[in-house]
């Protein structure tokens, strides 16, 4: 048994968070991984099933506060993040968790998502991104690819798709990673890692949704090609990748570009990966497969910066001790008010 503050906390298990609801995604949907990745990382955290709260929106991977035995809102379109920001400021000690779509999260809801990364409120938003509206039955979404064939768009989709952690990494956030669905592991270290930053923090996960957009990730989540595909960040690390780890990203006049080892090419020629590096983030969120391999782990984390929650509160103590006499009706009617007679 772990203590905090004295107490002695409960030790959980994996199968602890599983609640009595029947999961009802459709068989070999990528959310069951992510389930389970997220059931691993809580039941090594450390606190109590009360300490946290798990938001969601509409859609597919909206379902997910219902399959943990935590508490759990599931909420209106797009509004998840504003909701999860009232419950991180009406009680900061809880550890709050958005999971949600990239359709709920970027399109309707992408106003609030955008103000909650540059205010840095202390969440964790895990974005499903499976390039389509599933629940919906298969519509092009915010992150469809141009030329995307589907029943909205018999045509092809005519819109420059959202990247996602290029946006997040523009509108503030502070931790910034992607993940694969299928890879519990890797996932469960970036949530972790997520859940502990102190400020927004957002993970992009590669989600196969296979009934509407099938494979859509395959160039990146399976194994015979993964290695040549993606790229894994490690701080402080040489970026090296292929399955013989024979290529790496060496810096050009335009950014990037792609060598191999070998014939005058070390890794000392290499880019090494900074986590605390803006600028170097943004580069990597923008490379795209086939052209450079795709950047999996954490690309961007700043824990120095103050969160909008701890601010907000440090205010209210401060105006607690500076106006001890103020009430909210004086507040409310202040100086410039009067009676029509």
């Amino acid at each position: 048994m772990s203590k905090t503050n004295g107490a002695a906390l409960p030790q959980y298990k994996p199968a602890d968070f599983t609640s009595d609801q029947d999961v009802r995604w459709c068989p070999g949907c990528g959310d069951y991984a992510v389930l389970t990745g997220v059931r691993k990382a809580l039941a090594v955290f450390g606190g109590k099933k009360e300490d946290y709260v798990f938001v969601s929106g509409i859609g597919c991977a909206a379902r997910f506060p219902y399959y943990l035995d935590t508490y759990g809102m599931h909420t209106i379109h797009g509004r998840a993040v504003a909701v999860a920001t009232g419950v991180k400021l009406a009680n900061p000690g809880l550890e709050v968790c958005v999971v949600s779509g990239d359709g709920d999260l970027l399109s309707i809801g992408g106003n609030h998502t955008l103000h909650a990364m540059r205010r840095n409120v202390d969440l964790t938003v895990v974005l499903l991104n499976n390039r389509i509206y599933g629940l919906t039955k298969g519509q092009y979404s915010p992150t469809s690819e141009v030329g995307k064939i589907t029943k909205s768009t018999p045509m092809g989709s005519l819109d420059a798709p959202v990247n996602p952690l290029s946006f997040a990494l523009a509108s503030g956030a502070t931790f910034v990673a992607r993940s694969l669905d299928v890879d519990v592991k890797l996932f469960e270290s970036i949530y972790s890692q997520g859940v502990a930053h102190p400020g927004f923090s957002f993970i992009e996960v590669y989600q196969d949704c296979n009934i509407f957009n099938h494979a859509a990730f395959f160039y990146a989540s399976q194994k015979e090609n993964r290695a040549d595909n993606t790229i894994a960040l490690e701080h402080g690390k040489p970026m090296v990748f292929g399955a013989s780890r024979n290529k790496g990203l060496r810096r050009c006049p335009d950014g990037f570009e792609v060598v191999e080892l070998g014939n005058g090419i070390s890794e000392d020629d290499l880019v090494v990966h900074n986590e605390n590096d803006r600028s170097l983030a943004f580069r990597l969120s923008q490379m795209r497969h086939p052209e450079f391999p795709e950047a999996l782990g954490v690309l961007y984390r700043n824990d120095s910066q103050p969160t909008y929650d701890a601010m907000v509160h440090n205010q209210i103590a401060e105006a607690r001790r500076t106006k001890p006499e103020a009430n909210l009706e004086s507040l409310l009617l202040g100086d410039e008010t009067w009676d029509v007679g």
